[in-house]
C-alpha cells in the first residue's frame, strides 16, 4: 500500500518540471510514511511513498524488470500474488522481493496491458514501458484504490490523489462545471470527472494506455457481462454459496505481515466481517473499532461492543465528540484537494487515527448495501408504487410536510418527508432526490440524462435492480470508497473491503432483487448467510448507518462558517443555499443532507484557489 505518482513525456522531450516530482511525493506522504523512492530519467520519472504491509524488508517500490525497460508502481494489494509468483518463477523471472506487488512486472512482460485482467485485488497501478515509450494506468474492478491523471501539452502526469498533481506550476485550477453540476445533484463526482477541469479520474475496472499515438481508456472487466451469468444465489443453496465465498474473501484479504483490525458498527455487514475474521484467524487476537457519538440518538457503540463480546475481539471505542469532530473537519478540509460530501468521512478518519496505534490494515463493510440491497431507499421504491395509487395524496403530503422538524439521526419524520417529496417522480429522479444532495434539478438540466447513461448495458429489466446497479457504479466507487480510502490513508492505514472481492461481486450482480429485498427485509440473502456466524439480534436490527450530527452542528459550532459560505456561495451562486439554510435554522426542515456537500465544495474552492 502506498501513494504513487509520476510524469512521463509522450513526445520524447525532457520533462518540463522534474523538480516537481519530489513535491508530488511530499504531497502523498500520509499515504506512505515508511519510505520514498523515485526512478527515471529526463523523459520519465515515477515513484512511490510506501506504507509497509507486505514484505517489510524487500518490498520497496518502484519495481523494475531485470533489463531496466519496465518500471512499475502500485497502490494496493494483489490477493492472487502467490499463484502469479509461481508462474513468474517457472518462467525464470528473478524476483528481488518476497511480497505481492512485484508479481505484476513479469506478468506485464508476458502479456502487456492485458495482464491487468489477471490481477485479483485492490489496486491503482502504473507501468512505464521505456522501450515502447508507453504508460499504462489501471484501477481495480470495484474502485477501492484511486488514480488521477492529467495531460499538459503532451506530458502525462498521474497520482493517487489530486493534490500531488497541483504541485506543478502549469496545472490549471479551473472548476469543471459538468462535474460541479453532478456534484450538486449527487453529493459526489462520478468518474471520469473531477472538480478540476483537465484532471480526470480513471474509472474503476478500466485501464489507460498512453503513447505517441494518443491516449485510450477501456474496460478490462465488465460488470454488465457478469450480471448476465446465471444466478447461483436463487436456489435453496444460495445462502451457503454466498457464505463460502465471503469466508474465502475475508481469508484472502487478511493477507498481511502486520496486524489487522475491523471497523465495526454493530450492524450486519461489519459484524459478519469480524466473525469471519475470527473464524479464519482462530486463536489470534483481532482488534475491532467502533465510534461513540456523544449526541443523543446517534451513538450505536453499545451494539458494536455487544457483538465483539460474542466474537471475543480486542475492542476499542473511539469518542467522536464536538472537539474530535472539529479536529477531523479541519484536517480533512485542509488536506484533500477534492470535496468529499459524505460527513461520515470525519468519524472514519477518527477511527483510523485511533486504529493506527495497533494495526496497519482494517477490514470495512463497503459494498454490501449496493450488492445485496441494504438501503431503506430500496424499500421506499417498492412502497412508491403503492403510494401512487392512494387517494388524497396531496393532503397526505401537506400533513407530513407540517410535522415538526428534528435534527436527530435518520428520524421517522425525516424519512417520511423524504418519501412523500419524491414518491410520485420517475424512479431515477426519485432515487436522486432521496439519495443525492440538492437533487436532479440542482443546477443542470442534463443531470438526469448524464446519470441515466450509466445504466446503458445493464441486462436486467428489474427496476429495483437497476437502482442498485446505479449505486454500485457511482455511489459506491465515487462516494463511499472515496470516504474510506481518504479517511484511512490520512491516518496512514489501509482499508480493505471483502464484499468487493471479485467472486462475491460476480455472485451478487446476476441475482434478482427479490433475492436481496424480500417484502420489508433488506439484504435478505446476506442475513441468511450470516446465521450462526453473528447473533440473531444483529440480523434483526434496523440499518442505521454511520451518521454525523451535522444538522445541529450547522446551527452551532459551524454556524459562522455556514453563514459565510452558504449565505453567499461563490461556486454555487445560483443554488438556493440561503433559503435552505434559513429553513434549517428556523427548524422548518432538516436540510443538512443538502447543505453539507455544498459547504464542503465551497471550502474546497477557497482552500485550493479554484477559478470558478
Amino acid at each position: 500500500m502506498c501513494g504513487i505518482f509520476g510524469a512521463v513525456s509522450l513526445s520524447g522531450a525532457p520533462l518540463k518540471h522534474p523538480d516537481c516530482i519530489p513535491a508530488m511525493a511530499a504531497a502523498l506522504a500520509h499515504r506512505g510514511p515508511d519510505g520514498e523512492r523515485i526512478v527515471g530519467h529526463e523523459r520519465a520519472r515515477l515513484g512511490a511513498r510506501r506504507l509497509a504491509i507486505m514484505d517489510l524488508t524487500t518490498g520497496d517500490q518502484p519495481f523494475q524488470s531485470p533489463d531496466g525497460s519496465i518500471w512499475m508502481v502500485c497502490n494496493g494489494e494483489i490477493y492472487n500474488a502467490r499463484e502469479l509468483r509461481h508462474e513468474g518463477a517457472r518462467a525464470g523471472y528473478p524476483f528481488r522481493s518476497t511480497g505481492d506487488i512485484e508479481t505484476i512486472v513479469p506478468l506485464y512482460t508476458r502479456f502487456g496491458a492485458d495482464s491487468v485482467s489477471r490481477l485479483e485485488g485492490m489496486f491503482g497501478l502504473a507501468v512505464w514501458d521505456d522501450a515502447q515509450r508507453r504508460l499504462v494506468l489501471a484501477r481495480d474492478r470495484a474502485g477501492e484504490k484511486p488514480l488521477f491523471w492529467t495531460d499538459v501539452a503532451g506530458e502525462l502526469r498521474f497520482a493517487s490523489e489530486i493534490q500531488a498533481l497541483l504541485v506543478f506550476p502549469d496545472q490549471p485550477r479551473r472548476v469543471n462545471h459538468v462535474a460541479a453540476s453532478l456534484y450538486a445533484a449527487l453529493g459526489y463526482v462520478p468518474a471520469p470527472h473531477t472538480m478540476f477541469s483537465g484532471i480526470s479520474k480513471l474509472p474503476q475496472a478500466h485501464l489507460m494506455i498512453a503513447d505517441r499515438a494518443g491516449v485510450t481508456v477501456r474496460r478490462y472487466w465488465d460488470p454488465a457481462a457478469a450480471a448476465t451469468h446465471p444466478s447461483r444465489l436463487e436456489g435453496p443453496d444460495g445462502p451457503a454459496v454466498l457464505r463460502t465465498a465471503l469466508l474465502h474473501a475475508v481469508e484472502r484479504e487478511l493477507m498481511s505481515d502486520v496486524p489487522v483490525g475491523v471497523f465495526t458498527s454493530g450492524g450486519l455487514d461489519s459484524s459478519l466481517l469480524a466473525a469471519a475474521a475470527a473464524r479464519v484467524m482462530a486463536g489470534e487476537k483481532i482488534h475491532t473499532y467502533s465510534v461513540k457519538f456523544t449526541e443523543p440518538g446517534y451513538d450505536e457503540s453499545p451494539h458494536a461492543e455487544a457483538v465483539t463480546h460474542s466474537i471475543r475481539t480486542i475492542h476499542h471505542v473511539v469518542t467522536a465528540d464536538d472537539s474530535a469532530l472539529e479536529h477531523a473537519f479541519d484536517h480533512v478540509t485542509n488536506s484533500l484537494a477534492e470535496p468529499v460530501g459524505d460527513p461520515a468521512l470525519l468519524p472514519t478518519y477518527l477511527l483510523a487515527d485511533a486504529a493506527r496505534r495497533d494495526v496497519k490494515v482494517v477490514l470495512s463493510g463497503e459494498g454490501a448495501d449496493e450488492l445485496f440491497g441494504g438501503y431503506p431507499t430500496y424499500l421506499g421504491h417498492k412502497a412508491a408504487g403503492l403510494f401512487q395509487r392512494l387517494p388524497g395524496r396531496r393532503l397526505i403530503r401537506r400533513v407530513v410536510d407540517r410535522l415538526p422538524s428534528s435534527t436527530g439521526k435518520v428520524t421517522f419524520e425525516f424519512l417520511l418527508k423524504q418519501f412523500v417529496a419524491a414518491a410520485e417522480l420517475p424512479s431515477l429522479e426519485r432515487h436522486l432526490t432521496w439519495f443525492g444532495a440538492l437533487g436532479p434539478g440542482a443546477r443542470a438540466a442534463d443531470t438526469v440524462p448524464d446519470v441515466a447513461s450509466l445504466l446503458t448495458g445493464f441486462p436486467h429489466g428489474d427496476p429495483l435492480n437497476r437502482i442498485m446497479w446505479l449505486d454500485f457504479l457511482t455511489y459506491l466507487p465515487d462516494n463511499l470508497l472515496v470516504k474510506v480510502d481518504r479517511g484511512t490513508m490520512l491516518a496512514s492505514i489501509e482499508a480493505r473491503a471483502p464484499y468487493l472481492d471479485r467472486e462475491v461481486m460476480e455472485l451478487a450482480l446476476p441475482a434478482s432483487s427479490a433475492v436481496k429485498v424480500r417484502r420489508l427485509t433488506t439484504k435478505a440473502i446476506l442475513k441468511e448467510a450470516a446465521r450462526d456466524l453473528v447473533p440473531a439480534a444483529v440480523i434483526r436490527r434496523r440499518k442505521r448507518g454511520l451518521s454525523v450530527p451535522v444538522a445541529r452542528w450547522l446551527n452551532t459550532g459551524l454556524r459562522a462558517l455556514a453563514d459565510r459560505h452558504l449565505g453567499a456561495p461563490r461556486l454555487y451562486r445560483d443554488a438556493p443555499t440561503a433559503r435552505l439554510l434559513a429553513e434549517h435554522r428556523s427548524g422548518q426542515r432538516n436540510n443538512a443532507r443538502k447543505l453539507w456537500p455544498i459547504l464542503m465544495a465551497e471550502l474546497w474552492a477557497d482552500r485550493w484557489s479554484v477559478d470558478v
